[in-house]
């Protein structure tokens, strides 16, 4: 994985001291001055590079949502203004050869002790089965051919897809410390003993240290800590890798920076190109499809001689012919997984028209009773390396904390999945009829709502009576949990109507077809604008032909 884009010269970083030495304007003491006790600040960093395999998105506002007449009667995400920060994401799909790379790490950091977690982060390639097609090749081939490595990995379920894009994070921030000389490469690293980026900045892995930048803090203290370890103040490690939010992913596949002037939009977009069209309409290729898709029943790629769809199921990630940001296969080839757990509801009171998102469970560092941080003041690891995390509202033992967050305004409890739902009645565990005798009154904003699945049972063959007046049963009577996430854009056994990125679908986060791969995302930190050469903006010429 090449990160030349990424180095910063090493001067900058390591040698603090040797900065140009800018005066506070609050106090007047100067900055990287290790006789004036060594507060370091890192004045040379200008904004974030781009990460391996992202391109960076420019936010701004849009209409989310379908604003055209919906004839599948599918109208679960109604027209709403959004803004979207400026973000990166993955001009392509994850490949099969980028997930096989994962695994073959997995195996061979956690495989001798821990062979579970290879097998967990296994593709379900049984995905291709179909009892009356003969797949069975794709089963077999489909991942580790390498005729299909440049093709979209599937059959990962949101779970892995999440899993993945920590373990990304981690091996790129690794690889820029090595590229940046701070630390060697360490091929011995196995189960506890890897680097995490947040284990890195918790002080719990050091690796082989190559060099490490000076302590400019406990200079004049007698510490003895003549180094210290690199810190997000110095600007160097990225941000996390993740999945893209619904918001982010619907703005980014539309593109309309290519289809602004001023503060206008020129042409509304119903694909991520533009026309109505699923043909190109350029001289050089007029007639030939846009996206890979499935036209009719029994036609996936055309006929003979003409297959202008050229895949009959997934085709290579770079076919065909990206949008304004540079993005490739934003609608048809597979659809793709977000971050957002469903909700068939969605309405513009309720919803935040800035960085919209349903999913927040907010967690926190394990901490002993007494408030500090377990093993000697050091964040806890896990057997796989992992700083060790918990819902922000639950106390070290894991029980409920009622008190911890009584009085912050922002949240009061850590799982906000359900927050503002939209159908309270819609709850498991509730005998909605006692309850409305009970309290006298319609108020149930005080009612403790159980899980999705604590109940179950009583919706079971023999449960008592007194809990059939709610109006749906999540996971029993519904197909709607906490865990059923978003997926979007069409796939390539899709029909045209899934193409356009203002759909929407819903499937279990622990579920996989062999219609659904996904692309990592990356905050923006700093400016939206970015003044990068090779993040500026571009304009797609769809008159060339696709690579």
């Amino acid at each position: 994985m090449k990160t030349n884009k990424l180095i910063l010269t090493i001067g900058s970083i390591l040698i603090l001291a040797s900065c140009s030495r800018k005066e506070s304007s609050t106090t007047g003491w100067e900055y990287n001055n290790s006789k004036n006790g060594g507060y370091e600040t890192n004045e040379r960093f200008t904004e974030q590079a781009t990460g391996p395999g992202l391109t960076f998105v420019e936010g701004g506002s849009f209409t989310m949502g379908r604003v055209e007449q919906d004839v599948m009667y599918e109208w679960d995400n109604v027209p709403r203004k959004q803004t979207v920060s400026s973000f990166y994401l993955d001009v392509t799909e994850v490949r099969n050869i980028d997930y096989l790379e994962y695994l073959f790490w997995v195996n061979r950091v956690y495989g001798q002790s821990y062979p579970e977690v290879y097998k967990k982060a296994l593709p379900d390639t049984l995905v291709w089965r179909d009892k009356l097609g003969y797949n069975e090749p794709f089963v077999k081939q489909y991942l580790r051919h390498p005729a299909y490595k440049n093709y979209p990995v599937v059959g990962v379920s949101w779970q892995q897809a999440t899993d993945y894009c920590a373990w990304r994070t981690d091996r790129v921030n690794e690889r820029i410390l090595i590229d940046n000389g701070i630390l060697q490469e360490d091929m011995e690293q196995m189960d506890d003993n890897v680097f995490t980026t947040q284990a890195y900045l918790a002080g719990q892995y050091e690796g082989i240290i190559r060099r490490n930048p000076r302590n400019l803090t406990n200079q004049n203290y007698g510490s003895g800590e003549e180094t210290r370890i690199i810190k997000m103040e110095d600007g160097l490690l990225l941000p996390n890798y993740r999945l893209p939010t619904e918001t982010e992913w619907e703005f980014a596949a539309l593109g309309y920076i290519g289809n602004t002037q001023e503060e206008n939009t020129n042409q509304r977009k119903l694909y991520p190109w533009n026309g109505s069209s699923l043909r190109n309409s350029t001289p050089n290729n007029q007639g030939e499809i846009m996206a890979n898709f499935k036209r009719g029943r029994g036609d996936n790629m055309g006929v003979a001689g003409n297959l202008n769809d050229n895949a009959d199921i997934t085709a290579p990630v770079r076919s065909y012919w990206p949008n304004d940001y540079g993005l490739y296969n934003m609608a048809g080839n597979v659809s793709e997984w977000v971050m957002d757990v469903y909700r068939p509801i969605i309405e513009q009171t309720t919803v935040s028209d800035h960085r919209s998102f349903r999913g927040n469970v907010y967690t926190t560092p394990k901490t002993n009773e007494d408030g500090s941080i377990t093993n000697g003041y050091m964040a806890e690891k896990d057997s796989l390396g992992r700083i060790t995390m918990i819902n922000a509202d639950l106390d070290p033992n894991g029980d409920i904390d009622s008190k911890k967050n009584a009085y912050r305004r922002n949240y009061k409890k850590a799982d906000n999945i359900n927050y503002l739902n939209g159908d309270i009645e819609s709850q498991m565990g509730i005998d909605w009829n006692n309850l409305l005798d009970e309290t006298g009154d319609n108020d149930t904003s005080k009612v403790e709502i159980d899980k999705w699945n604590k109940n179950a049972s009583k919706y079971k063959d023999g449960a008592p009576e007194g809990n059939s007046n709610e109006m749906y049963a999540y996971g029993e009577s519904t197909l709607i949990t906490d865990r059923t996430r978003v997926f979007k854009g069409g796939s390539w056994k899709d029909r045209a109507y899934w193409l356009n990125p203002g759909t929407r679908r819903f499937l279990d986060q622990d579920q996989s077809t062999e219609a659904i791969g996904f692309r990592c995302a990356m905050d923006r930190v700093g400016s939206p604008i970015s003044r990068a050469k090779e993040n500026q903006r571009r304009g797609t010429d769809y008159s060339k032909k696709r690579k």
